[in-house]
């Protein structure tokens, strides 16, 4: 064996609690500031927000395309785990689908110059869209299930063609100031009830 075996059968601890913490903080900061500047954003700006520096935040994503592909998946998850707590918190499972919708437009119209990023050439960016569908889809069809199962709206509902008509209502949200696609998407989810 040489020297270079000898670490091999050893097993990579986890990154330590402090080193998730710091860099989801990165991811957070990163995300508010492509919500306010969009993702071209100087570094700086998100060192300053994070409260790092710029060699901190290369450290952990070499390229900007590493920083935006990351902070997508971070929001997705995020997205993702919040489906279930809403069910458990939430008056109603209606209650629960507003608010995982409301969650999802706040996603959508937050992503001030993603869209324009994800249709690089980038290869990182070709698997994000399957990321999103596989995360957010199986959310959204419990929480139609189980609104359909208390008998608050139709059964016949699938969670990608809701999913697909929220993201259209969507569209140009983050640019014209006089359309509110919250207002719009709460039409849509009143509309999903169940005549009483």
């Amino acid at each position: 064996m040489n020297d270079s075996d000898q670490g091999a059968g050893h097993v990579v601890a986890p990154k330590r609690a402090d080193a998730r913490r710091n860099k989801e903080t990165l991811l957070d900061a990163a995300a508010a500031v492509f919500v306010r500047s969009g993702v071209e954003a100087p570094v700086r700006d998100i060192a300053a927000e994070a409260g790092v520096g710029t060699a901190t935040i290369y450290r952990h994503f070499p390229t900007r395309a590493d920083l935006i592909i990351a902070v997508y998946r971070h929001q997705v998850d995020a997205c993702a785990e919040s489906g279930p707590a809403l069910l458990e918190t939430s008056p109603t499972p209606h209650a629960a689908l507003g608010k995982r919708i409301n969650q999802f437009v706040d996603f959508l119209v937050a992503k001030h110059g993603l869209a324009a990023a994800l249709q690089s050439d980038n290869a990182g960016f070709d698997t994000l869209h399957a990321y999103f569908l596989d995360s957010l889809v199986p959310v959204c069809t419990q929480l139609l299930e189980a609104t359909a199962v208390a008998g608050e709206i139709r059964s016949d509902i699938d969670a990608y063609e809701l999913m697909r008509g929220v993201g259209n209502l969507c569209i140009g949200a983050d640019s014209d100031l006089r359309y509110d696609a919250h207002r719009l998407v709460g039409l849509l989810i009143a509309g999903l009830r169940r005549p009483k």
